[in-house]
């Protein structure tokens, strides 16, 4: 699933988004775009899930 992350800016915030999204699922496999704010993770979780970890670590979050 693709995510638009808005407020994603630099390396902290991809180490957060990360770790969250590691937290809720150590095996997904996780891409990051910085420049286009997107995130692209693979999961079986839904959606869901994965935008409260985010929200949990202060990032807001949307389907691309």
């Amino acid at each position: 699933m693709k995510l638009n992350v808005p407020n994603m800016s630099c390396g902290h915030c991809r180490s957060s988004i990360t770790k969250a999204i590691a937290s809720m699922d150590p095996s997904a496999q996780v891409a990051i775009d910085a420049e286009s704010r997107t995130i692209d993770v693979s999961t079986d979780h839904p959606p869901e899930e994965l935008q409260a970890a985010l929200r949990r670590v202060g990032y807001e979050s949307a389907p691309a």
